[in-house]
């Protein structure tokens, strides 16, 4: 049907639809903003490094929300400075108050990389399975054309922010996988809970700044196994684990940086990437002393097959 055949009505809207993907996750105004597209009603001003909270403009995490979490609309974001840098994003911090009270909590900021930079270098196998309906945008994305860019940059965005999401409801429910809370998305960026030292603003450290003793070393293994269980038998696989994206906080791991998170089911790479994930971590884990016969790749890997009902 072509759009003169249309009503008028569908013809001025056939255009508008959201990407099927990104369901709430793009603006009204019809393009992600991020670092490309800045709202004034949300610069930082350049004097203070405050800009007023985005809450009331963003999808939230899942309900219900934490009680640390600062969710009124007077609320003032601040700028606290950097935490991580990285090819795809930079993270950083940002507390969020409101004005003359002590309702206050920090948050940890990943802004994904503006469509001028070089981004997502090995997105291609991540990005299988995961379709927009509309051809325009899968050329675009396809092609690497700017607004290929900035679609691939919301995508991970959404995808990070709904795998944090159905997580950490995972995590409430069996108390076996721990990740951030993911407090909300807004285009390209998204907030998230701030794991470390609130006082001092220091991050939890990852896995792979820690010499674990041998108790330790076992707990932390027998944690991640479970973690990547409760994954597999949501059909899930991180797709980039490492000791590099996981924390350690409060004498728990914590999986951090899914925004290439991967249906192992529906990627025909899927048990690919999983098997790569088991392989690097339990290399890790071995070289720091665990038992071979606990760290076995080859085993774990096959267990979570089984769970992700492939094998």
């Amino acid at each position: 049907m072509r759009d003169h055949d249309l009503p008028a009505r569908e013809r001025r809207t056939r255009g508008k639809r959201r990407f099927d993907d990104d369901e709430q996750l793009f603006l009204k105004r019809g393009r992600a903003a991020g670092p490309a597209d800045p709202d004034p009603d949300t610069e930082p001003d350049p004097d203070t490094g405050e800009r007023w909270s985005s809450w009331d403009d963003a999808v939230h995490g899942p309900q219900p929300h934490p009680d640390w979490l600062v969710t009124e609309l007077a609320a003032r974001d601040t700028e606290l400075g950097v935490l991580k840098t990285g090819k795809e994003a930079d993270v950083h911090l940002v507390r969020r108050a409101v004005p003359d009270t002590d309702r206050s909590c920090l948050l940890a900021v990943k802004r994904y990389r503006d469509p001028q930079h070089r981004l997502f270098h090995r997105d291609a196998g991540y990005l299988e399975g995961r379709r927009v309906r509309r051809s325009r945008e899968n050329r675009a994305m396809a092609g690497r054309t700017a607004f290929g860019r900035q679609m691939i940059a919301g995508q991970w965005a959404a995808a990070e922010f709904a795998a944090l999401s159905r997580l950490w409801e995972f995590g409430a429910r069996y108390g076996t996988i721990s990740v951030p809370y993911p407090v909300q998305v807004r285009g390209t960026e998204l907030m998230l809970e701030f794991l470390g030292d609130p006082d001092e603003g220091l991050a939890a450290p990852r896995l792979a700044q820690l010499r674990p003793e041998a108790g330790e070393l076992r707990e932390l293994w027998g944690q991640l196994v479970d973690a990547l269980v409760v994954l597999a038998r949501a059909g899930l696989a991180h797709g980039d684990l490492s000791p590099y994206n996981l924390l350690v906080h409060a004498g728990r791991l914590v999986l951090i940086d899914l925004p290439q998170v991967v249906d192992v089911v529906a990627n025909p790479q899927g048990p690919e990437f999983l098997a790569r994930d088991v392989r690097v971590v339990a290399t890790w884990f071995a070289a720091r002393g665990l038992p071979a016969a606990d760290a076995d790749a080859a085993a774990l890997t096959a267990l979570l097959l089984r769970e992700a009902g492939i094998r």
